[in-house]
Formats: structure tokens, C-alpha cells, sequence
């Protein structure tokens, strides 16, 4: 069988995302709700959908020697527009943006497992990885993985390329040394965080244009050896 098969090979050269794209959003987030999407699923499918799925297509070739088994699918990356209402005040049903989560191929990960991520909204433009939401044994994996080897961590984040395109890793810290860890302890600031991802917020504009998809590559490219890391330093 094909590594490819045909129906995903289909996709024309990513050429941007499209001020009509933005403009969809916009529309839904005034008509949040399901009869208004259903009278116009066929705008979000050509106008939001389809620009992400054509540039997961051209990513697939451009990141298969960088991220080596992580999976790059037009249809099975992308985020479902679908909102989880369950435990949110907030009962609008669909999101206002759309988002792709690149993940190792193999058994269904867990939510928290490390991925790369690119993200298109009205009012966020992001391309990045890491892990957003940790779990307590993460965090836990994570931290003892820190301060046992703490040269690796920095080994990663004092690399030119990575202060040059990331700049430092993103995420909520905790206000005190986390239990079992002095509030002295050299890697204090590492050990504190309670999230752990790297990336960069772009202007609307930037995916508007062709040349995005280069953005992504060399972001993602820049993150891969702290996606590296991570790996190693959560429990399998």
C-alpha cells in the first residue's frame, strides 16, 4: 500500500490563508450557532478547512527528515470546529478559529502528549510545540528529569537558533519552588513552570501570503530539539 495514498496527494501548493477566511470567522463568531453553520458548512469547508489541509499537505514533505515520525495528515491533524460545552458557561457551539496538532504516528496519544501545533484565529496567530496541559505525572516525569540532568535542558534552550526564533519557553510558572525542590535550586526557574512550549505569535497578515508555510517550517525546525527533550523527560 502507498505511504500516500492518492485522495491525500490531491492537495494543490499551499498558497495562504484568505482575507475570506478571516471574514468566515468573523460571520461565525456574530452567528454562533448550528442553523447558521449548517446554511454555510460549504464557506467553512472551502474557506477555513481546505487552506489548512492544503498546508498540512505541503508540510508533509518539508518535515519528513526534520520531525521524523511525527504525522503530518491533511484531514486527521485538524483540530474538529466542534466546542466541548460539557463544563463551559460559555454554550456556543462551534470555534472561531482552526487548528492543527502534529503528533508521533502509532497508538491514539494521550491529550497531553508532546506535539507541534500551528493555529489560525481572529485574534491569535500561533505556530509552536511543547506540551499545554501537563498532567500531574508529567509535570512530576519533567521536573525529576530537569534537575537529574540539567545540562540537556540547557544544551537546548542556549542554542542560537533557538533564542533567535523561539526566545525561551512559554508557559504559567508557579509563584513558589514546586514540592521537593529548593527555592535556590540553579534550574529554579525551569522547575517552576507548569507548562512547557515553545512558539511564536505572528501578525494576521503573515499567513495571508505563500511564503507562510516556510514560517512554519522554520519554526517548527527550531523546536524540534526541544520536542526532543520533552520526550525523553515525560513518562511513556
Amino acid at each position: 500500500m502507498p505511504a500516500h495514498p492518492l485522495e491525500e496527494l490531491a492537495y494543490p501548493p499551499f498558497a495562504g490563508f484568505s482575507a475570506e477566511t478571516f471574514s468566515f470567522l468573523r460571520r461565525l463568531k456574530k452567528n454562533n450557532n448550528r442553523p447558521w453553520f449548517a446554511k454555510h458548512k460549504t464557506e467553512y469547508e472551502d474557506l477555513v478547512r481546505f487552506p489548512m489541509e492544503c498546508l498540512i499537505a505541503s508540510l508533509r514533505p518539508r518535515m519528513a527528515d526534520i520531525a521524523p515520525g511525527f504525522e503530518f495528515h491533511p484531514r486527521k491533524s485538524i483540530f474538529r470546529i466542534y466546542r466541548d460545552t460539557r463544563f463551559s458557561h460559555d454554550k456556543t457551539p462551534y470555534k472561531t478559529n482552526i487548528a492543527a496538532n502534529f503528533k508521533t504516528r502509532g497508538p491514539i496519544a494521550p491529550t497531553g502528549a508532546p506535539g507541534l501545533y500551528v493555529g489560525i484565529g481572529l485574534d491569535e496567530i500561533f505556530i509552536g510545540g511543547g506540551l499545554y496541559m501537563p498532567d500531574g505525572a508529567q509535570l512530576k516525569s519533567i521536573r525529576s528529569f530537569i534537575a537529574g540532568k540539567p545540562e540537556e535542558l540547557n544544551e537546548v534552550i542556549e542554542d542560537p537558533l533557538f533564542k533567535k526564533v523561539l526566545g525561551e519557553i512559554l508557559g504559567d510558572r508557579l509563584q513558589k519552588a514546586p514540592l521537593g525542590f529548593p527555592k535556590d535550586h540553579p534550574m529554579i526557574g525551569s522547575l517552576r513552570l507548569k507548562q512547557f512550549y515553545v512558539g511564536v505569535d505572528l501578525d494576521q497578515k503573515e499567513c495571508l501570503k505563500a511564503r507562510f508555510l516556510d514560517t512554519v517550517v522554520r519554526v517548527f525546525s527550531a523546536s524540534m530539539p526541544f520536542m526532543q527533550w520533552l520526550q525523553k523527560a515525560t513518562p511513556k
